[in-house]
C-alpha cells in the first residue's frame, strides 16, 4: 500500500492498526498522527439508546481508545426498533454493560468503561471530567441541562443530538468559544409541554442519521477540524429528507456560559426542568419502593396507577393497577376517585411525576404520590413480588 508510507518523524500505527484502519489513514486530514490522536481520545457517551447505539459503533469503529457509556437502562423489547446496538437475547440486561460488549466484539483494540447509572449533580463532573469530549444521547431534559452546564464548567465540548417523530436535530455546543446549549435553548419547556419519545414515536432509521452525524462531528473535534457543527443548529426531517440549519450565537447572558455567569456548580436539574420539587410541593407527594410497599401492604384499595405506552413492555404486575398514557391522564384525569389513593408508576418516575403534577394542578383534591425513581428502583429494591394483570 504505497500511500501508507510513512513520512519523516510521523508516529506509525502498529501493523494491526493499519490493517483496521488503513482506509482511514489513507485520507490527508487524518493520517497518522490523527489515527494516534483518535486512539488516545476519550470520549464519554451519555445514553445508550437510539442515538446512542450509532455513536458507539462507528466512534469504536474509528479507533477511538477509551469510550465511556452511562445509562441505568435495561433492554426492552421495545428499543429493538431503533437501538441497532442489541439483540433479542439482550432484553432484560443492562444497556450499558450490553453495549460495552458489544463494542470489544467489533474492535478489541478499543477500551470500553460502562456506568450503570443515572448521570446525575453528584456524579456529573467526576464522571465527564475524565474524558476529552461528551456526546449527548440523552432523551431528557434534565439531563441535557446537566451535561451542557458540566461541560461548560469543566471546559468539555458537547455533541449534541435530539429526535423525535421524522425530526432529528443535532450541534456541538460548548466548544471553544462556542454557544453552549443554554444559549440556544435557555429555559426547559413545561412539564408535559413536549412529548417524549415514548408518547410521540420515532421512525426507527432517524437516530441512525442523527447518531452518525454525532459521531462524525465528534471524530472531527477529536481530529482538531474547525469545521464543526458548532454555532450550527442542523435540522433534519426525514420524511420530507431536507435538511436546514439555524445560527447558534453565544448569548452574552447566558448563566453559564455568558460573560457574567450565575451557575457556577451543578443545580438540581430535575427540579429546573419542572420534574423535581416544585410549587406542588412534590416532596410530600414523591415515595420510594420501600414506603409504597408498605401503603399496599396497609391500604388494599390503594390504586397504581402505570403510565406506559401500549408498546412498551410491562415490567412489574402490580394488583389494582391499570395502565396509561400520560395523554390519556389529561384526558381522564376527572375520572380518578378521590377516596383512594392513587400512586403514578413509569419507567423512571419522570413522567409519573408529570402525571402527579398534572392532577395536583388542576384541583385534584385526593391523595395523590409518584414512585420516585420509577419502575425500575421498585424493581431495585423489592424485586418482581407480584403476577397477574392487575385490577
Amino acid at each position: 500500500m504505497e500511500a501508507l508510507k510513512p513520512g519523516a518523524g510521523e508516529n506509525i500505527p502498529a501493523e494491526n492498526e493499519i490493517r483496521r484502519y488503513g482506509r482511514q489513514i489513507i485520507i490527508p486530514e487524518i493520517g497518522w498522527d490523527g489515527q494516534n490522536r483518535l486512539k488516545q481520545a476519550r470520549v464519554l457517551v451519555v445514553g445508550a439508546g437510539g442515538l446512542g447505539s450509532p455513536v458507539v459503533l462507528y466512534l469504536a469503529a474509528a479507533g477511538v481508545g477509551c469510550i465511556g457509556l452511562v445509562d441505568a437502562d435495561m433492554v426492552d423489547e421495545s428499543n429493538l426498533q431503533r437501538q441497532v446496538l442489541y439483540a433479542a437475547r439482550d432484553v432484560g440486561c443492562p444497556k450499558a454493560r450490553s453495549a460495552r460488549d458489544r463494542i470489544l466484539a467489533l474492535n478489541p483494540l478499543v477500551r470500553a468503561i460502562a456506568f450503570e447509572t443515572v448521570l446525575d449533580s453528584a456524579n456529573a463532573m467526576e464522571i465527564i471530567g475524565d474524558f476529552d469530549a461528551v456526546v449527548d444521547c440523552s432523551d431528557n431534559f434534565p439531563t441535557r441541562y446537566l451535561v451542557n452546564d458540566a461541560c461548560v464548567l469543566l471546559g468539555k465540548p458537547n455533541v449534541f443530538g435530539a429526535v423525535q417523530r421524522f425530526e432529528g436535530q443535532a450541534s456541538v455546543f460548548a466548544a471553544p468559544n462556542a454557544p453552549c446549549y443554554r444559549c440556544f435553548f435557555a429555559e426547559p419547556p413545561g412539564p408535559g409541554a413536549a412529548p417524549t419519545c415514548a408518547e410521540a414515536g420515532v421512525l426507527g432509521v432517524l437516530p441512525g442519521i442523527i447518531g452518525c452525524i454525532q459521531a462524525a462531528e465528534t471524530i472531527k473535534l477529536l481530529l482538531g477540524a474547525e469545521n464543526t457543527l458548532a454555532g450550527r443548529l442542523l435540522l433534519v426531517d426525514a420524511w420530507t429528507m431536507r435538511f436546514r440549519e439555524l445560527a447558534v450565537r453565544k448569548d452574552p447572558r447566558c448563566p453559564v456560559c455568558g460573560e457574567n455567569p450565575c451557575i457556577r456548580e451543578l443545580i438540581d436539574y430535575r427540579a429546573f426542568c419542572g420534574v423535581g420539587k416544585s410549587g406542588v410541593a412534590e416532596e410530600n407527594r414523591s415515595i420510594n419502593a420501600l414506603a409504597l410497599k408498605a401503603m399496599m401492604e396497609m391500604d388494599p384499595r390503594l390504586k397504581i396507577v402505570e403510565i406506559r405506552e401500549p408498546h412498551e413492555s410491562e415490567l412489574v404486575a402490580f394488583p389494582n393497577r391499570s395502565v396509561m398514557t400520560l395523554r390519556e391522564v389529561r384526558q381522564r384525569r376527572n375520572e380518578f376517585d378521590p377516596s383512594r389513593v392513587v400512586v403514578f408508576a413509569c419507567k423512571f418516575g419522570i413522567r409519573s411525576g408529570y402525571a402527579v403534577r398534572l392532577l395536583v394542578e388542576t384541583g385534584y383534591a385526593g391523595k395523590v404520590f409518584n414512585l420516585r425513581d420509577g419502575i425500575f428502583g421498585w424493581m431495585r429494591e423489592i424485586g418482581k413480588p407480584f403476577s397477574g394483570d392487575g385490577g
